[in-house]
């Protein structure tokens, strides 16, 4: 969304943000701590022939230096205010001008030199220092670099011994030549190049094998230079450093520090066309073999201090390489050719090189700016100079772009892109990024070569990247050609940001670091602000204010501002500042004209709010469900979603928080959020019927819940595991047809072999208990297999002999438990004697399951009331007087205190004790039905054994 004005909620919520932020909230970053006030100690000292600058530091800072010609540019870690009175009113000697500056959340000082000074930086004790004094003076020092007649640097002996050192991930090799040497060190392919202008032999033997950094290194000897060729990891970068005769190489797969970059530019004076490149101090043209491809590149060196390209260019004819020292040019014509005339290097050919501008429509009429032309960078977006207008305004400034455009396309398929290319670099600057996604993306169809562009893939990786299409653009500046690319490593980073790759973020901002001044301070902004949330969310709080900082100085308009001060309240909020962040929150929550901002302020202020105990769940949970019908389509809409659905978990509210999380769906794939709440739907199903959290609610109830939301169902153990705690709940309040019809599904679509089995025997246990025999024997039919455990087989057996027992089968229910001598299997096979009316045997079964019970004075239980009841009447049956004389005696005690004591007084009386008819026992006897106490039992093995057992514990295993 673009905003053509600023309402006032806007502007209102900025004023307001002056009075809740604590103090301090637009001075330096929190990370740094001084006093009120305080700033850089800067002293000055000076002799006769030397000058000092020193820098004291509380706490200490961390310093770097890159050197242009007379330029010297220090760049602190961190930023205070310098005090620069002295510096410029009155600047020692061997120093012109001095100007200081904000820059990547640190301070920057340039210092000018007097022409013939040189200067040192040194480090030592907590003071950083600049040792200024006139520059070494030689005989030729007014001629070019490459006609000095510089001293032989080869050492005595002929051999340069590499030294290695390893250490924090770096490999570093170092070259001790005798006297300065030119020097090149750039990548090509998988490998990285370190040439010299001079002929000698590399002594290797430091360098360990198999190295991770350095798998394996090349010597190459040529008759006017020596070259090392190692190969290296995707994505490993180098540095050079020079000093004298001594070279340094360092190599690392983290961001280095990029080298000073040489001015490429057009060379006006050649009416064929040529590049013109500034190398200062170079030394040769050297043509060298590559033994992996087998063809020829330039390479020129130079002496220190270090310069070189910092991303590939790409031409028609040519391709500049990155290089940390020097260049590498890679010819595609056959007639290239390189040449050096001081510290200018020239490329060219006879016919001339096939340059932008050099043909093509002219520039357009309408007295405006000319065409846009390519940035210095292939990813860097020069949004101030392409959307200017001139003064005919944007209509007419588009127009006249189009009609160009047109006008080349028009020339056929062989025409120049450069109208075209202008066109679409009109649109990037004035961020009309579905429009130039949309012509680039005709050009690329109508000349494919352009996909091998470095500006094309820049241009379409910012385009996409400020249309929210993170993960085309994503593609577009992961390429080769953008690879080594700072302005592209910043778009990188910001789309890693919004893809919550915090890790890969801030690497790529630190890559792109030397870039990030050269954008509108807009972007500037913005790329500073997604850093800081990409440290925030890897908890590097240090770096976070800095960033923040960095935004805030670069808003340029009230939303700008706006954002930044959203993400220093997350900054105060981590930092544990609840209060501060909860004030700069609640002052955003009014801006109407930007809900992009109002949503997160008000999400994150009323997470404050219920966690300080002022909201109640309750109240909370109406604030986000309005939130989220309010503000929809990012991860502000997710985060509200997992926030809400935790509060109504925690009021036990669980319908509503698996509906809540289930209504974000997957419309929002791409983003890390997504990822989150699934993760959180599926928890929050998992903890409800696995871990016990649906314990409380009925079963009735908890049996709708599962099957509303049964499509989360864990595949796997877990998910078999959450169906059979439900079914054993339903057992426990009779709802049997439920239950085994969740186990039956379970069982044919779900599980194989003994899982089966053991999932098969608890549906046939439930068949039962439901008077399904049928049911039952299916279902352990359909489940046999060759081994079970013992346990689970004899409880197979004793399932399906009561089944079979119900259909009237008694010896085939005998049949199946012979040999069995367990309780279960007893009470079967007394049952089959009942129904047979074997009275002497079931009585005798019935007794010694019985056992000494009568010794325990204890109340009899349901099930051992009915085995005495049915022991008294087949005793009575039987004609067997003694022994039930014998029960008489040892159980009359038991009588008073029975469920039901007249059966039991009737049972142990006998026939020929009472005046009662045979009916009476009869009757008493249908009242000993013992199936209620099976089923009485059953339930209480089914509480009694933890869903979660497996059989994969039992001891040994036996056939079904």
């Amino acid at each position: 969304m673009r905003l053509s004005r600023i309402g006032r909620p806007a502007l209102g919520a900025i004023a307001a943000l002056s009075l809740v932020v604590p103090s301090g909230f637009a001075e330096s970053p929190p990370a740094v701590q001084h006093a009120p006030g305080s700033a850089l100690g800067v002293n000055v000292a000076q002799s006769g022939d030397f000058s000092r600058i020193e820098f004291r530091f509380p706490g200490g800072a961390g310093v770097t230096s890159r050197r242009n010609g007379q330029t010297l540019v220090l760049h602190f870690s961190r930023y205070l205010t310098p005090d620069m009175r002295q510096l410029r009113v009155d600047p020692p000697r061997f120093l012109k001008t001095a100007e200081d500056r904000k820059a990547g959340g640190g301070l920057e000082l340039v210092l000018t030199l007097a022409d013939g000074a040189d200067a040192k930086v040194v480090q030592s004790d907590g003071v950083i220092a600049v040792n200024l004094f006139a520059a070494a003076q030689t005989a030729q020092a007014s001629q070019p670099a490459s006609a000095v007649n510089r001293p032989n640097p080869v050492p005595d002996g002929g051999v340069v011994r590499v030294a290695v050192r390893q250490q924090a991930g770096q490999l570093t090799l170092d070259f001790p030549w005798k006297a300065p040497v030119g020097a090149a060190v750039f990548h090509r392919g998988q490998a990285i190049w370190i040439v010299f202008d001079a002929a000698a032999r590399l002594d290797l033997g430091a360098l360990p094998r198999g190295a991770p950094l350095a798998p394996a290194a090349q010597p190459i000897q040529g008759a006017d230079f020596t070259a090392l060729r190692i190969e290296a990891p995707a994505g490993e970068a180098a540095a050079a450093r020079g000093q004298g005769g001594d070279w340094t190489v360092t190599l690392s797969a983290q961001a280095l520090q990029q080298p000073d970059q040489v001015k490429i530019a057009r060379d006006d004076a050649s009416a064929t066309g040529a590049l013109s490149i500034a190398v200062a101090g170079a030394t040769h043209v050297l043509w060298v073999a590559d033994p992996s491809v087998g063809d020829r590149i330039a390479v020129v060196t130079a002496l220190a201090p270090v310069k070189g390209v910092a991303a590939a260019r790409t031409y028609v004819d040519l391709a500049l390489l990155a290089s940390a020292q020097g260049l590498a040019i890679q010819p595609i014509a056959d007639d290239l050719a390189v040449s050096t005339d001081g510290d200018l290097v020239s490329i060219g050919r006879p016919t001339g090189l096939a340059l932008s501008g050099l043909r093509g429509p002219q520039a357009p009429s309408d007295n405006g700016p000319g065409l846009p032309q390519p940035a210095t960078m292939p990813g860097l977006v020069d949004f101030a100079g392409w959307s200017r207008t001139g003064p005919g305004g944007f209509v007419a400034r588009y127009d006249a772009l189009a009609n160009a455009a047109a006008a080349e396309a028009g020339q056929g398929k062989g025409a120049p892109m450069q109208a075209r290319m202008a066109l679409a670099r009109f649109l990037v600057g004035s961020e009309l990024d579905f429009e130039a996604i949309g012509l680039l993306n005709l050009n690329a169809r109508l000349q494919p070569n352009l996909l091998g562009d470095a500006e094309f893939r820049g241009l379409r990786g910012a385009a996409n990247a400020m249309a929210g299409r993170y993960k085309e653009a994503q593609a577009e500046l992961s390429t080769p050609v953008a690879a080594d690319d700072p302005a592209s490593a910043l778009w990188r980073g910001y789309v890693d940001a919004k893809l919550a790759q915090w890790q890969d973020a801030r690497s790529e901002f630190h890559r792109g670091a030397s870039a990030w001044g050269q954008f509108t301070p807009r972007w500037r902004s913005r790329f500073a602000l997604a850093d800081a949330e990409a440290a925030l969310a890897i908890n590097d709080q240090r770096v976070a204010a800095g960033e923040v900082q960095a935004a805030l100085d670069n808003a340029t308009d009230p939303i700008e501002q706006l954002n930044a001060r959203l993400v220093q309240a997350k900054l105060f909020e981590a930092e544990g500042d609840k209060a501060g962040a909860l004030r700069v929150y609640q002052s955003m929550t009014g801006v109407s004209d930007a809900p992009w901002i109002s949503a997160p302020a008000l999400l994150h202020a009323t997470q404050i709010k219920l966690a300080q105990g002022t909201l109640t769940p309750s109240q909370a949970a109406d604030a986000l469900d309005g939130l989220r019908y309010r503000w929809r389509g990012d991860a502000t809409e997710l985060e509200t979603i997992r926030s809400l659905a935790q509060i109504y978990l925690s009021m036990g509210r669980y319908r509503e928080a698996l509906e809540a999380l289930r209504s974000a769906g997957q419309h929002l794939p791409d983003l890390p959020e997504s990822v989150a709440l699934e993760s959180d739907l599926n928890t929050t199903f998992r903890n409800l019927f696995l871990n016990g959290e649906a314990d409380g609610l009925q079963p009735v109830q908890a049996l709708a819940l599962f099957y509303d939301f049964k499509d989360l169902t864990p595949i796997g153990a877990d998910g078999d595991l959450i169906v059979r705690k439900l079914a054993r709940r339903l057992v426990d309040v009779d709802l049997l047809g439920q239950a085994a019809e969740l186990l039956k599904y379970q069982e044919e679509n779900r599980l194989d072999g003994v899982p089966k089995a053991e999932v098969a025997s608890d549906l046939a246990t439930i068949d039962v208990m439901n008077r399904q025999p049928e049911a039952a024997i299916d279902a352990l039919n359909e489940s046999r297999t060759t081994l079970l455990p013992t346990s689970l087989a004899a409880q197979r057996r004793v399932v399906e002999a009561r089944a079979w027992l119900m259909l009237g089968q008694y010896d085939h229910a005998t049949e199946i438990i012979e040999g069995d001598r367990g309780t279960d299997a007893a009470n079967v096979r007394a049952e089959v004697a009942w129904r047979k009316q074997d009275w002497a045997s079931s009585a005798a079964q019935l007794d010694a399951m019985l056992g000494d019970r009568w010794r325990n004075p204890a109340p009899l239980n349901t099930e051992e009331e009915g085995r005495l009841l049915r022991c008294a009447i087949a005793l009575s049956l039987a004609k067997d007087d003694a022994g039930l004389a014998r029960l008489r005696a040892r159980y009359a005690g038991f009588v008073d205190q029975a469920q039901q004591p007249d059966a039991l007084r009737v049972a142990l009386a006998g026939v020929s004790q009472q005046t009662s008819s045979t009916g009476d026992l009869a009757r008493a006897a249908a009242e000993a039905d013992t199936f209620v106490g099976w089923v009485q039992a059953m339930k209480q093995k089914f509480r009694e054994t933890p869903a979660s057992q497996t059989v994969a514990g039992a001891a040994a295993p036996a056939k079904a």
